[in-house]
């Protein structure tokens, strides 16, 4: 008895070792390889094909797009002054109907038309793709200022669509920005320069801002003692 509930046993066990041995080896999902970066190409050849393999990635659904960072405009954004700040992020969100923080294609349509420069829907993707640094079809308030910037650095050819975009804009770059410079680093050396004024347009918005709260303060001493006349 005992031997053959043993034999039983052996049995079951070498029954149950071969089914394991007969299953198929599950084949493992196929990885796109990236493509390699050429040899003897500089950091900027590596930058550009990592943007790309990382397009095709989120093209294919294989990555999804990176947030955008938080970022100062004001530090950042240096050879504009506070004031071209202001007026290019009221612009911004004037067209940005649907108030989620970029202006998408239908909205940077409505832009072009609003400023007398349509353009077709090829001229609208290209408008985006040309300053769409996260590849995400649409603009960002730090993309829509690199237009700007770009504009200011004479880096926009004469009949694109953004150039026509930065000139017929409110927001004057020339004036207080860098328009027509040369080299754009040679830009940020000008930049530089205007710290004190960027300083001095902070101390001014204060010192309005107090000549503002005096001013509600006398209103309301004036009102209160003019109804304390009417009411003795």
């Amino acid at each position: 008895m005992a031997s053959d509930e043993l034999s039983r046993k052996l049995q079951s066990r070498l029954d149950a070792s071969q089914q394991d041995e007969s299953k198929p080896e599950l084949e493992s999902s196929p990885v796109r390889p990236k493509p390699p970066a050429p040899e003897g190409c500089g950091d900027s050849t590596s930058e550009l094909s990592a943007k790309l393999t990382r397009r095709l990635d989120i093209s294919e659904g294989n990555a999804a797009p990176r947030l955008n960072r938080v970022f100062n405009p004001y530090t950042e954004f240096k050879e504009f002054s506070r004031k071209q700040i202001k007026d290019m992020e009221a612009m911004f969100k004037r067209y940005d109907t649907g108030r989620d923080g970029f202006i998408d294609l239908m909205e940077l349509k409505l832009m072009m038309e609003k400023l007398g420069a349509p353009q077709t829907h090829l001229g609208l993707k290209n408008m985006i793709k040309e300053v769409d640094e996260d590849f995400d079809g649409k603009l960002s308030f730090r993309e829509f200022l690199l237009i700007f910037r770009r504009a200011a650095a004479g880096e926009l050819q004469e009949e694109s669509g953004l150039m026509a975009l930065a000139r017929l804009s409110e927001i004057n770059v020339s004036t207080e920005g860098v328009m027509g410079a040369k080299d754009f680093f040679e830009a940020k050396m000008q930049a530089v320069s205007q710290g004190s004024k960027f300083e001095a347009e902070i101390r001014e918005e204060k010192e309005e801002r107090k000549r503002q709260e005096v001013e509600k303060k006398q209103r309301q001493a004036a009102f209160k003692q003019l109804q304390s006349t009417f009411c003795s």
